[in-house]
């Protein structure tokens, strides 16, 4: 990743969303078409999420939120999950330094009981780390899944009924985003998902209610800053009227 300067141009874009969540999706079939193994997708991944970051800043995207491996991929092949486990370890080594030295917070949401001790620690010390800058906010979903999280909201705020903290009649909406890991987040107003798949892939469910989203025809491996400014592009010519009539 590129060290990115306070004074790097913004492009001139229509209209940048505050909040992009990206689903990247193609990592497999990346490898498959050039005979490589799907190691080798994820490593190139990796680099897809080193432009993205970058180009997210430099257009003044304010918080960017990327699905780095959800519940369900812990049924992947073990060899498969271990490498991921490994190039996570690699990432939060080697980007930890830029991302802070560019001014990026980071947040991780998800289950991370299942982690290693070591990656444990590592999320936390990026946590830690970065809580003050100010830049961008970039969110990592690791062994997240969205059904997960509201049933965790749900039991939370179940226990608090129970104990009379709360009672059932003050149960909103903001009552459960508050109990939500993204908590204090603004809600996604773009949600791009690549490889061509048109499917959100139980992430971010209760967040995306009324997100614009953007199927792009592009594996992972090979999205860059003109995959994204196109998407921002045709999030910028559409109407939202979060159920209103404008």
């Amino acid at each position: 990743m590129a060290v990115l300067s306070s004074q790097t141009q913004q492009q001139e874009l229509p209209c940048v969303p505050r909040h992009v969540a990206i689903i990247m999706d193609g990592n497999g079939r990346w490898a498959r078409g050039r005979g490589k193994p799907r190691t080798m997708g994820h490593r190139a991944g990796v680099e897809a999420v080193r432009r993205t970051v970058e180009a997210s800043a430099e257009l003044g995207i304010e918080y960017l939120t990327l699905y780095g491996f959800s519940t369900e991929n812990w049924k992947r092949p073990e060899s498969e999950v271990s490498d991921l486990m490994g190039l996570l370890r690699l990432f939060l080594k080697r980007e930890l330094a830029t991302l802070h030295r560019n001014n990026v917070k980071i947040r991780i949401i998800g289950d991370r009981t299942r982690f290693a001790d070591d990656i444990r620690d590592l999320l936390a010390k990026a946590e830690d780390q970065t809580r003050d800058n100010t830049r961008l906010n970039l969110t990592i979903a690791l062994s997240y899944g969205a059904r997960a999280e509201i049933t965790q909201a749900v039991r939370e705020i179940a226990r608090k009924v129970a104990s009379g903290e709360v009672s059932a009649d003050a149960v909103t909406e903001d009552l459960i985003e508050q109990n939500l890991s993204t908590v204090g987040m603004p809600d996604p107003d773009l949600l791009i998902r690549t490889s061509g798949e048109q499917r959100i892939s139980n992430f971010l469910l209760w967040q995306s209610a009324y997100t614009e989203f953007v199927f792009e025809d592009v594996l992972w491996p090979d999205f860059d800053r003109s995959h994204l400014e196109r998407a921002i592009d045709n999030f910028a010519g559409r109407e939202r009227r979060f159920g209103a009539v404008i």
